[in-house]
C-alpha cells in the first residue's frame, strides 16, 4: 500500500482553497462510487463550499433509504464553473467523456483502486491494494485529522461493504475490519446497509436471478460457471441492469468452480461481462477480461463487447 501523505495534504489544501467543487461518480453507480462522493460531499459542505455530484446515471434507487441525494447529468452542467473536480472510482466509466473539456486552470483529482486506470489528474491517488475508494477516503480523512461524523461514516461503510461483498471477498483485510470497527463507533448502521444493499431485493430482482441461475452451466475443463441474461429477460422480469450486479458473485460460490462469468445484454448492442473468483481458486480473472479489452482486479473484473446473445443447442453464441 502506497504512502499518499503528499497527495492527501495537497487534496485537502485545494478543497479548502476551492469555492465550487464537482464530484464525479462512475456510470451505473455502485456502493463504492456512491459512498465515496457522498462522504466527500458531506465533508465539503461542512466547509461551507458549493459542491455538486455528476453522473451519467441517476442516484441508485436501492440506496434512497440512505440518502435523498440526486446526481446531475454532466450534460446539464457548466463544467467551467468548478475550481476543483474530483472523480471517484472506476474513473474510465464516464469521466473520460468530459476530461478533455476541463480547462488548464481547473484542478482534477483522481481517486481509484483499479489497477488499469490510465487517466491521470493534477492529483492522482490510485492504489489497487485498497479494497475500495472509500478505504482511500477514510485514510484521507484520518491523515488530515478530519472528524468523521455519523453521516460520513455511513457512506464510507457503504463503499467498504459494497466492494468487499459484505466482508466476504478476499480483499477483506485486517485493516478493512479495523476501519469498519471505527466507522461503527462513529454510528455507521451496518444492519441497515446490509438490508439496503444486499438483503432488500424486490420481486423483479429475484425473478431475474432465477433466470440466471436456471441458465447456469459449468465447464468442467476450466472450472468456469457461466450464465447469460438478455434484454428480453430484463423486460419479462421488469428488472433493470442494476439487478444483475450480484449474480456473478453468487455463482462464484458454487462448489467445484474456479471462476464465474455472467454475460448480460445492455443497450446499443453491447454485452457486459462480469467475472468473479476467489484467492484460493488460483484464477486471475483480470487476464481473462484483458483478452476482451476489459480489466479490473484479479478476483473481480469486467469487459464490454459489441453483439447480442444467441442461444444454441450447445450453449450461447455472441453474434
Amino acid at each position: 500500500m502506497r504512502n499518499f501523505k503528499q497527495e492527501f495534504n495537497t487534496l485537502n489544501f485545494v478543497i479548502k482553497e476551492s469555492q465550487t467543487i464537482l464530484l464525479f461518480a462512475h456510470s451505473r453507480p455502485d456502493g463504492d462510487t456512491t459512498g465515496s462522493v457522498m462522504a466527500l460531499q458531506t465533508y465539503i459542505k461542512k466547509l461551507g463550499k458549493n459542491v455538486e455530484i455528476a453522473c451519467y446515471d441517476p442516484f441508485p434507487d436501492y440506496l434512497k433509504s440512505l440518502s435523498e441525494e440526486t446526481f446531475i447529468s454532466p450534460e446539464n452542467i457548466d463544467l467551467k464553473k468548478y475550481d476543483l473536480i474530483i472523480a471517484a472510482d472506476s474513473v474510465e466509466r464516464g469521466f473520460h467523456k468530459i476530461i478533455s473539456s476541463i480547462a488548464d486552470n481547473q484542478i482534477v483529482a483522481i481517486l481509484d483502486h483499479h489497477p488499469d486506470i490510465t487517466i491521470k489528474g493534477d492529483i492522482t491517488i490510485i492504489d489497487a491494494t485498497y479494497s475500495s475508494v472509500c478505504e482511500i477516503i477514510y485514510d484521507f480523512f484520518t491523515f488530515n485529522k478530519i472528524d468523521i461524523n455519523r453521516k460520513m461514516a455511513t457512506f464510507l461503510m457503504l463503499g467498504l461493504m459494497s466492494d468487499t461483498g459484505s466482508f466476504q471477498h478476499s480483499n477483506t483485510t485486517s485493516k478493512v475490519m479495523e476501519i469498519a470497527s471505527q466507522l461503527m463507533k462513529k454510528g455507521a448502521p451496518i444492519s441497515k446497509i446490509v438490508e439496503t444493499t444486499f438483503a432488500n431485493k424486490n420481486i423483479s430482482t429475484l425473478k431475474l436471478w432465477g433466470k440466471a441461475f436456471e441458465k447456469a452451466k459449468i465447464n468442467p475443463d476450466n472450472g468456469m460457471i457461466i450464465s447469460v441474461l438478455t434484454q428480453k429477460d430484463l423486460e419479462e422480469c421488469e428488472a433493470g441492469t442494476e439487478d444483475i450486479a450480484q449474480v456473478s458473485s453468487i455463482l462464484n460460490t458454487v462448489p467445484g468452480t474456479k471462476f464465474a462469468l455472467i454475460l448480460s445484454e445492455r443497450e446499443n448492442g453491447t454485452i457486459k461481462g462480469s467475472l468473479r473468483s476467489e484467492e484460493y481458486k488460483g484464477v486471475d480473472v483480470s487476464k481473462i477480461a484483458a483478452q476482451f479489452g476489459g480489466g479490473g482486479h484479479k478476483l473481480a473484473s469486467g469487459f464490454e463487447i459489441k453483439g447480442t446473445i444467441k442461444e444454441t443447442e450447445t450453449g450461447w453464441e455472441i453474434v
